[in-house]
């Protein structure tokens, strides 16, 4: 399945350029969803119907869901209720009702993470339109399963479910509880369940399209959008620039803005790295309806290109040094931060950060220097001459 994940600054029209792409791919003859976790179902109000937990159809071959955050929160916190009572029970905990339960922070980008990877797996379409929330939000929801798994595995490594039949044992030996057998069981589904939403992530099917309104403020969004999805080994195929106002020619208020969006088109042209920069223009009122839809000219869903390889592992070394290159564009030297920490290395861009596991080999080098050079890291890793064994 093709997989398209959109997002964009705050009020760029990114719900508007999602369902009129999804909407022109059904048009094709393709079958489509459109997965939206848009809290006011924006979506649903340009398409003309109402979306909900349950997926409805919005026009011949296009699909529509947003799924309920709160009904699966819920879900899942009575069945853990159930799985933990014995243990609520010897701490005389009392249990939460269905109807009094209100999802916590993080709900949300969770309901959406499963609704994609369920999607993905479905044989019932062949293309899949994700309205993802503003970039900032979408960040942070695309660096979820990562960064869960990573915790997952400090909290429970994998390795110590071999000594089940011994846990009873060191239990009693070390004085202390040891964690239950269905705490490794839900733990080890977490895992599985999240190791597949990365997997459409990273799947070479899977493209990511930014949608901004050309001007200064677009310009700034865009270029720390591009350097935060690199920092996820993501690369915007295409950069919708939404509401593109015509030539007019005239020496009016819009003609000044229509140059100001002109100005900023030539600065994207070329840069970031992008397939292309298409420009949508601005219809004179918010897009209302599929005949609305229908007339906006969105970029065609075509083959997705090569996923970006992260880091570059450089197989020339120069004096005995290994270099990573890492591709950051758009980012600024002075928001850039390293530190290697044991036997991972945090690289910061701006608000974005990203913890890598070092290789084998690297982890018995040192960090011997890092630079910013034509939109890449370039970090240095000199053997440390205490942990490689010595030639005679």
């Amino acid at each position: 399945m093709r997989t398209l994940l959109i997002t964009g600054s705050g009020g760029s029209g990114r719900s508007t350029v999602a369902a009129a792409t999804a909407l022109a791919a059904a048009r094709q003859g393709t079958r489509t969803l459109l997965l939206s976790a848009d809290r006011t179902d924006t979506p649903g109000a340009v398409l003309g119907v109402p979306t909900g937990a349950t997926p409805v159809e919005a026009a011949p071959g296009l699909t529509v869901w947003r799924p309920d955050a709160a009904a699966r929160f819920r879900a899942d916190l009575i069945a853990f209720q159930d799985r933990a009572a014995g243990a609520l029970d010897l701490l005389g905990a009392a249990r939460l009702d269905a109807e009094e339960v209100t999802p916590l922070p993080g709900a949300e980008e969770l309901a959406l993470l499963r609704a994609l990877r369920d999607a993905a797996l479905s044989e019932a379409y062949d293309l899949l339109v994700v309205d993802l929330p503003p970039v900032p939000q979408a960040l942070v929801l695309l660096a979820l399963p990562e960064e869960l798994r990573r915790y997952l595995r400090r909290l429970l490594p994998p390795e110590r479910q071999a000594a089940r039949a011994l846990r009873p044992v060191l239990g009693r030996l070390a004085g202390v509880p040891m964690p239950a057998e269905w705490l490794y069981e839900t733990a080890g589904r977490w895992d599985v369940e999240l190791a597949a939403v990365e997997a459409v992530m990273a799947d070479r099917a899977t493209s990511v399209w930014l949608v901004a309104e050309p001007g200064p403020a677009g310009a700034d969004a865009v270029r720390t959008a591009v350097t935060g999805l690199a920092l996820r080994a993501l690369r915007p195929e295409f950069l919708v620039a939404n509401r593109v106002l015509p030539d007019t020619g005239q020496d009016t208020w819009v003609a000044s803005l229509a140059a100001q969006q002109r100005k900023t088109l030539e600065e994207w042209q070329g840069t970031y790295g992008l397939r292309a920069v298409h420009g949508v223009p601005h219809l004179g009122r918010d897009p209302r309806g599929t005949d609305d839809l229908a007339v906006l000219p969105v970029p065609a869903v075509g083959p997705a290109e090569a996923a970006v390889e992260w880091p570059v592992r450089d197989r020339i070394a120069e004096d005995g040094v290994l270099v990573w290159h890492i591709p950051l564009p758009g980012a600024i030297r002075e928001e850039l931060d390293l530190v290697r920490r044991g036997d991972e290395i945090v690289v910061s861009a701006g608000s974005f950060r990203r913890i890598v596991p070092l290789p084998s080999a690297l982890r018995r080098c040192t960090v011997a220097g890092a630079a910013l050079r034509e939109g890449e890291l370039r970090i240095r890793f000199a053997p440390d001459p205490e942990l490689w064994p010595r030639r005679g």
